[in-house]
This record gives structure tokens, C-alpha cells and sequence, in this order.
């Protein structure tokens, strides 16, 4: 990624017409480049999608224009790969959406209390629930723990029990 775009490579921004869509052929004008480019960039960026009319049209709106400008200067102007632009896009994406409120994160001891507490209230509420359908045991009695390995029978000479 370069610091400093170099003079030959600076990319002007240019006016977009007000109008509600745009075919390939006047996005492909607007942002002086040819339309197999802007099709690719299409394939690469999942942020440019633009509608499609029923006979197979592309109809870019005002913002897939803005953001194939957008891929433009970061490519061209900026000097950034097809996976840095599209890394620098969703970035960019990111910061504009509104971050959710921060809250104060536990302690390494604190989180480990907290998910203690919440297994050990899980558990008290799984074994109230199976002394409801079954009988077995109540919140007071401790779950006994069956064996890991079921005992094997006696061999009786035949490969099936009886």
C-alpha cells in the first residue's frame, strides 16, 4: 500500500448525473474505464452489485457508482491490490455503520466466575427439569454420575445373549 500517491497516478473525481439507475456503458464512462473491468470488479467485490432489468441489463444505482469509484482510486490512484481494496472497502464499510456501545470487559478471573456460575445454574435448572418428567433426582440430591464403561457380561459360549 503506498503512503504517497505519485502525480502521475492521481485520479480526479468526477460528477455523477442525477439519475436513478445507470447502464454499464454510462458507468463505464463515468468512471473511465471499460465495461469488462467493471463486470470483474463485480466478481471481486461483493459490495458491487448492481440490479439486473429482465432482459439482463445491468442498472447501477447512485452508490454502485460511487463505490466502483471508489475501487477506482483505490486501485489506480492509491495503488492498492484487487485484496487490498477489497479489504480497505469493508473497512471503510465498518467504520460508517454504527459501532455498538462499548462495555467493560471482565477480568481473566471475573469471566471465569461468571461462566462457573452460569454452567452451575444450567445444571440445577436441567436437573429440576428432568425430576419433572421423570422422577429422577431433585434439585437436592447431587446427579449421580453413571460409569464411563458399562460393564461387560459373562461370556456364555455364544456370540448373541439371550
Amino acid at each position: 500500500m503506498a503512503s504517497h500517491p505519485s502525480p502521475k497516478r492521481a485520479v480526479e473525481s468526477p460528477t455523477i448525473p442525477d439519475r436513478l439507475y445507470f447502464k454499464i456503458g454510462d458507468v463505464a464512462r463515468i468512471c473511465k474505464v471499460e465495461a469488462y473491468v467493471l463486470r470483474f470488479w463485480e466478481s471481486q467485490f461483493p459490495q458491487l452489485k448492481p440490479n439486473k432489468s429482465g432482459t439482463g441489463q445491468r442498472l447501477y444505482r447512485r452508490r454502485d457508482v460511487e463505490i466502483a469509484l471508489e475501487i477506482k482510486r483505490l486501485v489506480y490512484g492509491e495503488g492498492y491490490t484487487l485484496s487490498g481494496a477489497r479489504h480497505a472497502l469493508s473497512q471503510a464499510r465498518r467504520s460508517e455503520s454504527p459501532a455498538p456501545a462499548p462495555t467493560a470487559e471482565p477480568g481473566p478471573g471475573k469471566e471465569r466466575d461468571t461462566v462457573t456460575a452460569t454452567l452451575g445454574r444450567a445444571r440445577a435448572e436441567l436437573r429440576e427439569i428432568a425430576g419433572m418428567l421423570g422422577g429422577t433426582p431433585s434439585p437436592q440430591q447431587p446427579a449421580r454420575r453413571r460409569p464411563r464403561v458399562s460393564p461387560v457380561p459373562q461370556a456364555t459360549g455364544s456370540l448373541f445373549p439371550s
